[in-house]
């Protein structure tokens, strides 16, 4: 039993981290696709969500597969219960990128305007890089990179702020750009969700270590 137990925990480690894979490319086209008014490769983010959705039903499936099975037990089914929940987490990540690729079918359809600019201060890489160390601190089981993780989700939250803060602004300054400005807005909200999940994925990374409960902890700085 212990072996087939062995053997089920790493195929579904397989299944998450694969479906991590497909989520961080998603993100990484969706917001590429903003910064270069690419409707083309926005359009394949969208298309791409079905697979994510099926992958994210079958994780979900071979979970209760195993917990039935098996009825793992300690650092197994604590295993189990986070890998639950990181992969809802990766579901609502593709599902935001999809929203980020909308918006970037919007942009490319709207003219640019003069005098009209949102600085993103860098949030961009700074989501692209939660996500890629989310994944790779559940790779690894990395416990101070899930901290590092879990801690940077400020920075995120400050951009966001910063970024409604300008688009107010410039609505007030140049209100007839105000559809191309709410699409940024719209980016960055979404941007800061992406930052909030992949804090969530950290802190389950923390639980599958080690059974901290860390998410209402209040050394969190969101």
């Amino acid at each position: 039993m212990a072996l087939h137990l062995e053997k089920a925990i790493a195929g579904l480690k397989e299944r998450i981290l694969s479906l991590g894979k497909s989520v961080e490319q998603s993100v990484i086209d969706a917001l590429g696709a903003v910064s270069t008014k690419d409707a083309l490769k926005a359009k394949r983010v969208i298309d791409g969500d079905v697979a994510i959705d099926l992958a994210e039903v079958e994780v979900e499936e071979e979970c209760l597969k195993i917990l039935a099975l098996h009825q793992p037990v300690a650092s197994d089914l604590r295993f189990i219960v986070a890998v639950l929940k990181i992969n809802n987490d990766l579901e609502r990540i593709g599902d935001l990128a999809v929203n980020i690729a909308r918006r970037a079918e919007s942009l490319a359809e709207t003219p640019d305007s003069d005098g009209v600019s949102i600085d993103f201060m860098g949030g961009e890489e700074h989501i692209r890089q939660m996500l890629r160390e989310s994944l790779d601190c559940l790779v690894n089981l990395d416990e101070e990179l899930a901290r590092k993780v879990w801690a940077a989700d400020s920075k995120i939250d400050e951009i966001n702020r910063s970024v409604h803060r300008q688009v107010a602004e410039a609505i007030r300054v140049n209100p007839s750009n105000t559809d191309r400005l709410l699409m940024l807005l719209s980016v960055s909200r979404n941007m800061e969700r992406i930052g909030d999940h992949s804090t969530n994925i950290a802190e389950d990374v923390l639980y599958m270590i080690n059974g901290e409960i860390v998410r209402h902890s209040q050394v969190n700085s969101r």
